[in-house]
């Protein structure tokens, strides 16, 4: 069959789709726009495609031969997948090999924001440093702080693991217990206000949803810490950019860490011209290790879904048991 890939994916996992398959990938290296999708789907029975490609009810419907959708991430919110399951479209997604990737982004991020490092790298280049100064660039110490995480999937327990070294007292909100958490670091699970009011440092992972879409929004920000720092490696629409931005440029709260933004890849003038941000290109899984396990994943999801066979990771099981 033919399979269309929106980006050159890393080599492993092209190479091990040709083994099964024709393979196209888009030629250029930024994002088509939606009609380039379908004119490159034209004729296609499988998609690759990334969260950034927005395959909606159009770019589905666009070619009656589409048989399987493999998202290159671990989200899938760019997916319409209720149009995908309705057409009998299984779509799949590379969970779990970019944990630890993303974990370690966000405690970057942590680091960066609270040690102002940056902002010192910027400081130092400009030939600014004239000395040693007691009072230049003073930062925030980690250890023994309270470490606040909004979502504790794989990604948020990894994250929160991390924290052993610093001897934190973490809380977290979540539908149910974390017995890793609870038992490893003696972690307490907490309502959300409690834990805005609580935590020094706050690290967002949860998935895009309409429950969570701006769970972070201007009564939230104004119930944390004056020294608190918030960190999102996650969705950018869980956050109100906007009113982040009122936050600090009113030096409200010590500053944040951003790997994801509403309109990616827009990112608000405004947050580009603060000090008290650290603005990422969404690198959170941005590792060799990860980046080949997320397209060798992609490419086996895809040969099992076009060979007829649910996937490891498919989002949509229900299309399996449709067809028996």
């Amino acid at each position: 069959m033919k399979v269309f890939i929106t980006r050159a994916i890393p080599k492993k996992g092209i190479e091990l789709l040709q083994h099964h398959h024709e393979v196209m990938v888009y030629p250029h290296d930024h994002p088509p726009s939606k009609q380039e999708i379908i004119e490159g789907l034209k004729g296609k029975q499988g998609l690759v495609c990334l969260l950034s490609d927005p395959i909606d009810n159009e770019v589905i419907t666009s070619e009656p031969q589409l048989k399987m959708i493999a998202n290159y991430a671990v989200g899938y919110d760019n997916i319409d997948v209720e149009t995908a399951t309705k057409l009998g479209i299984p779509v799949s997604n590379t969970p779990g090999v970019l944990t630890d990737a993303t974990a370690e982004l966000a405690w970057a991020l942590v680091f960066a924001v609270a040690r102002r490092i940056v902002e010192s790298d910027r400081f130092a280049r400009e030939g600014k440093f004239n000395g040693w100064g007691p009072q230049l660039l003073l930062g925030m110490e980690l250890a023994q702080k309270t470490l606040g995480i909004i979502g504790v999937g794989r990604i948020g327990t990894a994250f929160a693991l991390k924290s052993k070294g610093f001897n934190m007292n973490v809380v977290y909100t979540s539908h149910h217990h974390n017995k890793d958490l609870e038992s490893q670091l003696g972690a307490k699970k907490v309502p959300l206000n409690d834990l805005l009011h609580q935590s020094d440092i706050i690290s967002l992972h949860v998935p895009l949803t309409e429950k969570t879409q701006h769970m972070i929004g201007a009564d939230e920000l104004a119930q944390m810490k004056p020294t608190a720092i918030l960190i999102n490696t996650s969705r950018g629409p869980v956050v109100d950019e906007q009113a982040l931005i009122a936050v600090l440029q009113q030096n409200k709260i010590f500053g944040a860490g951003l790997d994801v933004y509403e309109q990616e890849p827009q990112i608000p003038q405004e947050l580009l011209h603060l000090k008290n941000v650290v603005v990422l290109p969404h690198i959170g899984s941005a590792t060799v290790e990860s980046r080949t396990q997320m397209a060798m994943m992609a490419a086996q999801n895809m040969i099992d879904g076009l060979a007829g066979e649910q996937p490891n990771n498919c989002v949509n099981p229900e299309v399996f048991t449709n067809r028996s």
